[in-house]
């Protein structure tokens, strides 16, 4: 819940420099010690959500308000969804997909549209994602809140609230454990018996707490009830509380501690799921084990196993920008000023924040990022924090790879599998394919059925989409056991497209129909969305069919499916270059050049796929930066993610670093309102808040500094003029390098390359590189991980001005590596 208010009065006697020394010197640290630019600060408690802090174990999710009278810690586990098991199919769709077709051949798109929406939506457009509850903690302690002081320390996933009352110094320290599967709060304070406050767990509905004979407090429930589909996931939630001095009692659903010298909070919660179809576990029992095992260690030892399990990921990657010197501003007002100073340790900030957020709520053996990731503080969150497949979900794990985080995105690996079982039935039953579909939208139960109704969900390209994502982590590792792994499940996504493909009247063409350009239409012809040949849905089965193959040889495959993939590969359309010189979005020439519409579906080409380079395909290239350019930079937060990453391929490091100067803006303004941007917790706001822009806004800024999609190793390949000088550890490139590079005065100075692989490593700069082993690159690269697949020649409109792109000058060096080795490089020879 949002707290509207709160009953101190923060004195603000020192300045916020002298303030946080205090609080130093205070609780036996040194100011110097710590990181300051590791860390979000505050000088007040969170009034709003989006203030809130974020911890979380990829299970449990906390939110901590930071409030000295009433401190609520807002409790998210990531299985707790409302419903249970259920389908969205409607068998009906197949027998009108061919009538649907005619008509969209025929240009009579509002009739199609009209009759998709009554024979392919089922009515269930999935489950919400939803908060178990709140922790609340009264404390007893009166007077006046002196330097007060709130912050997450990103280095080791802790938040910390302090301040002073009554001439006693307090502090709360919580944070999420993986190993021990508990939310940990520590509260002390300098003076003993001066820690007192009641308990307690509430939920808006659907929910009871007690306390039992051994003083644990309980909050026991059920998800709700959803679009006709009962609500059965069970939810637990355990609290022990451990006292170093005092006294703990019972009170109906509290419990109390009076006078105590220091308190641990052991908080436990679980559910009744086991898998998108089976609810048959003990939440009860699975909570109490949780709490059981942890509640015999000490905060402590808890503590330092959940900082080395943290930071096992988080030390991976290091990012310095400018002169590294510390803000002694809060982090909202650095948001705030942002734009008009040169507070480049904000962009490492967020950078690292959104690495964070991935390590925080996506772990193997867990559910993926959501919506909102694993925080939600309702029953029904905006867009219910459901799995939005047509761009939100994938750009979730974008920073998994590059960033050197690639085991968290295991739990995406296990959904796309989960959909390829799932998404046979609705192949059959409303396509009449084989292999599997999943459409734009899905949830905790796997749906693959459309959802939403035409406009927004008649794109059959979600699997095929998700899919793109495991060939990824096997282009980063080249474990070849995990490509075999998971071959059977492109070799699905594939089926379903060869069988699904309708030859177009017009050139013969193989393509989708019916489908859409995820949530936009050519409002300057018509205004439905539904179509045949969008641009992406052709960009994507080209990727699906390419990349398929080329898992089938390296893996030796012989299927008979192949025949058919290369059949019909070679009769899907090539990318056209429309009459004001825009990469087409759609099959026909549609674009209008005033169209400022938040996705750019048809740009996936060029992020995240590697289809549109400025070596390979320099006429795409040029096409689709016209096609940005009239797009335009204002945006929804997600969609600002995409373009920093856009910008970044099209090599204009300037116009990335705009975006992400768009992106880091205060999205609530003076009177209330909200617009795209960042919350003051530097959540993203779409808005309201969507993860998802701050996942794509990190995988941009590691774009800006290395790319390895176009035959090469590029170091700083967009590099802003701004960020003269700065340092990058531990970004990891396709076919198993790590990169380190430095540089100044925008020029790379030391470059490190380990090898995992072994294998020749080309690398790309804008100067010239000197180290042993280098050579002058000749001829394609014969990485097999840097090879890429030929782009059908672009369809021009006569009436479009060709350009070409301009380039800056390029070095190319190959480096023969051997794996296991690290391998250092010189620049400004």
């Amino acid at each position: 819940m949002h707290l509207s208010s709160t009953k101190f009065k923060i004195v603000k006697l020192l300045s916020s420099q002298s303030l946080r020394l205090c609080i130093a010197l205070l609780f036996g640290t040194t100011a110097a010690a710590q990181n300051t630019d590791l860390r979000l600060e505050y000088d007040e408690p969170a009034k709003l959500w989006v203030e809130a802090l974020p911890v979380g174990n990829g299970r449990l999710g906390g939110m901590i308000y930071g409030n000295p009278d009433v401190e609520t810690i807002q409790l998210n586990e990531n299985t707790l969804w409302a419903g249970q098991p259920y389908r969205n199919d409607n068998p009906q769709a197949l027998e009108v997909l061919p009538e649907a077709r005619e008509l969209i051949f025929n240009e009579n798109y509002t009739e199609a549209q009209d009759l998709i929406n009554q024979k392919f939506f089922s009515g269930k457009s999935g489950m919400p994602y939803q908060t178990l509850g709140n922790l609340n903690l009264e404390f007893k302690n009166t007077g006046e809140v002196t330097a007060y002081s709130r912050s997450l320390d990103l280095e080791n996933a802790v938040a910390t609230t302090s301040y002073s009352r009554g001439g006693v110094n307090y502090k709360m320290e919580v944070f999420s454990s993986f190993p021990d599967q508990v939310l940990v709060v520590q509260l002390s304070a300098n003076k003993a018996g001066k820690i007192s406050f009641d308990a307690s767990l509430t939920r808006p509905e659907g929910a009871i707490s007690f306390v039992d004979t051994n003083n644990i407090l309980h909050l026991q429930g059920t998800g709700s009830d959803y679009e006709g589909i009962a609500g059965a996931v069970k939810f637990e939630a355990q609290v022990k509380v451990r006292t170093t001095g005092g006294s703990l009692s019972q009170s109906e659903n509290k419990l109390q501690v009076s006078n105590a010298d220091a308190v641990t909070l052991y908080i436990s919660m679980a559910t009744n799921f086991l898998s998108y179809n089976d609810i048959g576990g003990n939440a009860e029992a699975k909570a109490a084990d949780f709490l059981e095992l942890a509640s015999q260690k000490s905060y402590t030892d808890l503590k330092d196993v959940h900082i080395k399990d943290y930071q096992n990921y988080f030390n991976r990657v290091t990012l310095e920008l400018g002169d590294a010197n510390s803000s002694t501003k809060t982090t909202d007002q650095r948001v705030a000023d942002f734009k008009n100073g040169d507070d480049l340790g904000l962009v490492s900030l967020y950078f690292q924040f959104g690495r964070y957020l991935l390590i925080s709520s996506s772990r193997p053996g867990g559910q993926p990022a959501n919506l909102q990731g694993i925080w939600a503080e309702g029953l029904k969150p905006a867009w219910d924090s459901k799995y939005t497949i047509n761009i939100n979900t994938e750009m979730n794990y974008w920073p998994s790879e590059n960033t050197n985080l690639s085991e968290l995105n295991e739990p995406l690996v296990q959904m796309v599998s989960e959909l390829s079982q799932t998404g046979k039935q609705t192949a059959k039953e409303m396509y009449g394919a084989s292999g599997w579909v999943a459409h734009h939208n899905t949830d905790i139960w796997r749906i693959t059925g459309p959802v939403d109704g035409a406009f927004w969900g008649m794109w059959p390209m979600g699997g095929a989409w998700l899919s793109q994502h495991l060939l990824d982590k096997y282009d980063y590792s080249g474990d070849t056991q995990f490509l075999d792994s998971i071959y059977t499940i492109l070799k699905g996504s594939a089926r379903f497209l060869t069988d699904h493909l309708v030859e177009e009247p017009d050139h013969a063409w193989l393509v989708i129909s019916p489908s859409i350009s995820p949530e936009n239409a050519p409002y300057s012809d018509h205004p439905e969305s539904v179509t045949a040949g969008a641009t992406m849905d052709n960009q994507l089965v080209f990727d699906v069919f390419t990349r398929t193959l080329k898992a089938a040889e390296i893996l030796g495959k012989k299927d008979p499916v192949l025949k058919q993939i290369e059949a019909s590969l070679k009769r899907l359309p090539p990318m056209q270059i429309g009459k004001w010189g825009q990469l087409q979005e759609w099959m026909y020439d549609w674009d209008n050049p005033k169209d400022n519409h938040r996705h750019v579906s048809h740009l996936y080409g060029l992020y995240p796929s590697n289809q549109i380079s400025p070596y390979r395909t320099p006429q795409l290239f040029e096409a689709a930066k016209t096609s940005l350019v009239a797009r335009g930079d204002e945006s929804t937060g997600w969609s600002m993610g995409w373009k920093v990453n856009l910008w970044a391929r099209l090599l204009d490091g300037n116009h990335a670093y705009k975006l992400i100067q768009d992106q880091l803006k205060p999205s609530i303004q003076p009177d209330g309102k909200e617009v795209g941007g960042t919350y003051p917790n530097l959540f993203d706001a779409h808005p309201p808040f969507q993860i998802d822009g701050n996942f794509g806004c990190t995988a941009g800024i590691a774009e800006i500094l290395m790319q390895s999609h176009a035959g090469a190793v590029h170091i700083l390949p967009a590099l802003p003029d701004a960020w003269r000088q700065g340092k990058i550890t531990g970004l990891k490139a396709r076919g198993g390098f790590e990169v380190a590079v430095e540089w100044t005065e925008n020029k790379p100075e030391k470059i490190e390359i380990k090898s995992a692989l072994g294998g020749i490593c080309r690398i790309r700069s804008y100067y010239p590189l000197a180290g042993d082993g280098l050579t002058k690159a000749q001829n394609e690269n014969t990485n097999p991980f840097y090879q890429t697949p030929a782009i059908k020649k672009p369809l021009i409109s006569k009436e479009a001005e060709v350009k070409m792109p301009e380039l800056k000058q390029v070095f190319e060096y190959d480096l023969k590596t051997e794996a296991g080795k690290t391998y250092k490089i010189n620049g400004r020879i």
